[in-house]
């Protein structure tokens, strides 16, 4: 059986969270519990985590300890569930933004084009929106928009157009007519990619996973106490983007704020320059790291 996810980055995540012992820390994305176990492992008996996830089966891999608390919901409601466990300071928040490979490699959850299965891709089973509602009720221009905004695909009128036109004969309820009516719009040496970056634009609007990590993000200042640390795993270049901007200017929209002296006001000093990538050694071991990107910031007090 495989495992639930193998974690991207965990030593260099580890490391550049800086642990102390005796601090509070988040996991914003429990899934497998993967960086969580490893975060206890340093955490003395006075230490303490909290683990987020919305996803009914990650709670089953919740973890039988006193230092850990699980909380049942997506990490937008991150200041609200620590308020309820009287917490407003904690010394480092860690999000890993990637989809489980448990998810990719169960069927019915939707997330991979390789399996037939419905047409889902959401990570709350208990929400509204899914990907067959999205495929059958948005219009071409709105499928458009978000093929090219969240899949950043060049045709992507064209295939909004090949889905209109086949929803038109019937429903495009699962994974295999959904690839069955886009698959002409790819071209063959490019069609694997560029299925995944589809897919990928349809997971991201059921989820509304842009909005929901924004609003995760500006939670983050008010809640690192001076000199926490904030580690995120981006998998993608929109969400990249969107925390590379975030860590150097305190906002999502990356504009910059300065002072009367011209110094550039931020709530963070970035650790890595660069985001730190997997290893060759890592790739191989877990080839769903491959495109893996970890970055790191300190709050700063300023």
């Amino acid at each position: 059986m495989n495992a639930y996810h193998i974690p991207a980055l965990l030593p260099e995540t580890i490391d550049g969270m800086r642990i102390n012992p005796d601090g509070i820390y988040v996991d914003a994305t429990f899934g497998g519990g993967g960086h969580a176990r490893e975060i206890i492992n340093h955490l003395s008996d006075k230490g303490k985590l909290f683990g987020f996830d919305q996803d009914k089966e990650a709670f089953e891999n919740r973890i039988d300890d006193p230092r850990f608390v699980f909380i049942h919901s997506n990490f937008r409601f991150l200041s609200n569930f620590l308020k309820y466990h009287h917490v407003t300071q904690v010394d480092g928040i860690l999000a890993d933004l990637g989809v489980s490979s448990h998810h990719f490699d169960t069927p019915n959850r939707g997330f991979s084009f390789r399996f037939e299965g419905e047409l889902d891709m959401r990570m709350n089973g208990q929400s509204g929106l899914t990907a067959a509602s999205v495929v059958n009720n948005y219009s071409e221009e709105e499928l458009s928009s978000l093929f090219f905004r969240y899949g950043e695909l060049s045709n992507a009128r064209r295939l909004a157009s090949l889905i209109v036109k086949a929803r038109v004969q019937q429903p495009i309820e699962t994974i295999q007519a959904l690839v069955e009516a886009i698959q002409p719009a790819f071209k063959f040496e490019r069609e694997k990619k560029d299925m995944a970056k589809a897919f990928q634009a349809l997971r991201i609007e059921v989820n509304h996973e842009m909005e929901t990590l924004q609003e995760f993000l500006e939670q983050t200042p008010s809640l690192l106490c001076d000199g926490g640390r904030l580690a995120i795993i981006t998998y993608h270049s929109l969400e990249d983007r969107l925390v590379k901007n975030f860590f150097r200017s305190g906002r999502c929209d990356g504009a910059i704020e300065k002072d009367f002296f011209g110094h550039t006001q931020t709530p963070f000093h970035v650790i890595t320059g660069k985001p730190i990538t997997p290893s060759e050694e890592e790739i191989n071991n877990n080839p769903r790291s491959r495109s893996a990107k970890l970055r790191i910031a300190e709050k700063t007090g300023k």
